[in-house]
């Protein structure tokens, strides 16, 4: 083993799985995309099958002081099945695997279970397993999602070009925003023994913290008129670094447009309680659970009857790089800026 002791901030999240598994080769025929992408496409004979795997750590993914177990297990099936989505899959089986250490007790895990079983009944998806281990660490939750799609019908993150718009869903830096108001009130509660914190006025962003939902309809709206992405992902990470991910897999570059990333009025007006731009967190902030999605130019017409979808830029050339564009025309580049590890 080298000396040399290199820190994981040094790669970030992505980066890392490019570095450690970049000796790694399919041997398998039925193995069509392995790592790299949103979700595992094996091929299954008739359809392809889907495959991707989430990992939840107490104390670095969530923090049960002001994180319900009902709500934990609805975010953990949000977590890992929009990964199938964002593949243009349909999931259909959810696998879930607990750490539990004693400090924890059989009602805590049965809402826990409660907030898995509402999620799996609203997005049409069946627990079909999992394991439990004893632990010393807290709470670790580790979600298998499975699902399936057609032949041909797979989008990754490969197929950008140059001049494709680039499109989102929904809107952005909620949940992060969400995260630093639930912080901060945990804060004042440890010093100063606020019992009851004051959240009014901040459900939307709080909901989008604590209790996401995955914008699956989208897919069937765009199906229905059509269209068909050239390169898709779920925004988890933060809209920079997964659009990021589309320019680097696909070898383009981009630019966005300052005035048109969607950003909340909750998520406004609490940022500039804080004194952030806006939209530092709605690029930079994570766990959106929106699409980010490239379509060739000619759909423009077409995509601009769906209210859901906005349109936020486009696709440039190989080694133009990546840049938001100001209102006067600036041009600040995009950097990754979200998971470092920890």
């Amino acid at each position: 083993m080298s000396e040399n002791k290199t820190p994981i901030s040094e790669y970030g999240k992505y980066g890392l799985i490019n570095h450690i598994t970049k000796k790694f080769r399919s041997v398998n025929k039925t193995t069509v995309t392995g790592i790299g992408d949103d979700a595992a496409v094996i091929d299954s004979g008739k359809n392809l099958t889907l495959l991707s795997t989430d990992l939840f750590l107490e104390g670095i993914h969530f923090n049960l002081i002001y994180t319900p177990m009902k709500h934990l297990g609805y975010k953990a099936v949000i977590r890992a099945i929009s990964d199938i989505y964002a593949m243009n899959g349909t999931p259909t089986q959810v696998f879930v695997s607990l750490g539990i250490s004693s400090r924890f007790s059989v009602e805590q895990i049965e809402e826990l279970y409660e907030g898995i079983n509402m999620a799996c009944n609203k997005y049409k998806v069946d627990l079909a397993g999992g394991d439990t281990s004893s632990s010393v660490t807290g709470l670790t939750i580790s979600v298998t999602a499975t699902g399936y799609a057609e032949k041909g019908s797979i989008i990754k993150r490969d197929g950008a070009r140059p001049n494709d718009l680039i499109c989102v869903t929904g809107d952005f830096g909620a949940a992060f925003m969400g995260l630093q108001l639930l912080e901060r009130e945990r804060r004042l509660f440890e010093k100063e023994k606020v019992i009851q914190p004051d959240l009014s006025g901040y459900e939307y962003v709080i909901g989008r913290q604590l209790k996401p939902e995955f914008p699956s309809p989208v897919l069937s709206e765009l199906k229905s008129l059509n269209i068909r992405p050239s390169s898709m992902i779920d925004v988890s990470e933060g809209l920079a670094s997964d659009l990021i991910q589309i320019c680097r897999q696909s070898d383009t570059g981009c630019r966005i447009f300052y005035s048109k990333i969607p950003v909340d009025y909750e998520t406004s007006k609490l940022a500039e309680e804080f004194n952030i731009d806006p939209i530092t967190p709605a690029l930079n902030g994570g766990e959106d659970y929106e699409l980010l999605f490239t379509l060739p130019l000619e759909n423009i017409d077409k995509i601009e009857n769906l209210k859901t979808v906005r349109v936020i830029g486009h696709m440039t050339s190989s080694g133009t790089g990546n840049y938001i564009v100001g209102d006067d025309g600036s041009e600040v580049e995009i950097s990754a800026q979200g998971w470092k590890g920890g």
